[in-house]
């Protein structure tokens, strides 16, 4: 066996154009059924089931899990396990979503009439427009190719590309009908940095009790050192005796005064402290501090309730153990 570099390009630039072929071929034939597929979608109380086999039954899973994760309930069923019990997790307030190529898949096909009498309705998407899956449906998506990629013309390429890029259009007119914002993705994947991002707050990340490095106004400046090395912030609080926050200290403002050549040991909190720092609350998002310390390029911010008591400190560290950043 030999292999040919250049053909091996050839062929990868043929798939390809094929394949683009096919998805504009869809563009052209969508008529008014995609609407009301999607209207049937929307309106449904229960779930959207996708079903399919073999290659489509591949796709009609990455179906599901888009339709899911874009605010749309579903799950996909095997057709030959719904044979064998798995129908009962189809209920008449679901709609059943079926995918098959020549739409006469026959482990699909064997419970058309079963879905049928359920009372469930049906959307097909094929290419088989007089199939058996066509004519069970209450909708039909034309996802007919004129050939498959695959130089023998076999196996399903062009085909199942087709069926994708249908499914993703229902997923994106459905999200957009349903007003789904990028908060709502966020919740549906609480593990992915934009869930951390947008689900994140402030209160989630912040130090708390005596974690957070205090003083008050009148404290020695080797106190105030002792208390920003022991806490680790990279930064102090000063408050007064009901513990509302008057001003911060940081390592920068240490380092400036030290290249002044400034006398700090005769100096308190109030001498080197920034007045009115400033500060967030404690139900703000964590992106918000981000956003707030790389705007003002400071490494810390200190969180305060309503009434503008000290209740929790931060820095970038915290961010980022938290995947904030």
């Amino acid at each position: 066996m030999s292999f040919d570099p250049a053909q091996a390009i050839r062929l990868a630039h043929d798939t390809l154009d094929i394949e683009a072929a096919a998805l504009l071929g869809l563009k052209e034939r969508l008529t008014p059924d995609f609407a009301r597929a999607v209207q049937m979608m929307l309106t449904v109380q229960g779930r959207v089931v996708v079903m399919g086999m073999g290659k489509s039954g591949h796709i009609g899973r990455k179906i599901a899990a888009t339709l899911a994760s874009t605010g749309t309930p579903a799950m996909f069923v095997h057709p030959a396990e719904a044979s064998h019990g798995d129908l009962g997790m189809i209920k008449p307030i679901d709609l059943v979503l079926g995918i098959s190529n020549s739409g006469e898949s026959e482990e699909l096909t064997n419970v058309l009439p079963m879905i049928k009498r359920l009372g469930a309705p049906l959307i097909a998407i094929t290419g088989g427009l007089n199939s058996a899956l066509a004519r069970h449906a209450d909708v039909v998506l034309d996802s007919s190719v004129t050939k498959e990629a695959c130089p023998l013309n076999l196996a399903p390429t062009a085909s199942t590309t087709a069926q994708l890029a249908l499914g993703d259009a229902l997923a994106v007119a459905l999200l957009d009908a349903r007003g789904f914002r990028a908060e709502d993705f966020a919740r549906s994947h609480p593990g992915g940095s934009l869930g951390r991002r947008l689900l994140t707050h402030v209160s989630d990340v912040m130090r708390v009790g005596d974690a957070i490095p205090r003083v008050s106004l009148d404290t020695p400046f080797t106190a105030l050192m002792r208390e920003m090395s022991s806490k680790g912030l990279g930064a102090s609080a000063v408050v007064d005796a009901d513990d509302r926050v008057l001003g911060i200290f940081t390592d920068g403002d240490l380092r400036r005064l030290v290249e002044k050549g400034t006398d700090l040991r005769a100096l308190t909190a109030r001498d080197v402290m920034h007045p009115q720092p400033r500060t967030l609350r404690r139900d703000a998002l964590a992106v918000d501090a981000v956003e707030m310390m790389e705007l003002n390029r400071i490494t810390s911010v200190l969180i305060v309730d309503a009434a503008g008591q000290l209740c929790g400190a931060l820095n970038t560290n915290d961010l980022m153990r938290a995947k904030v950043i």
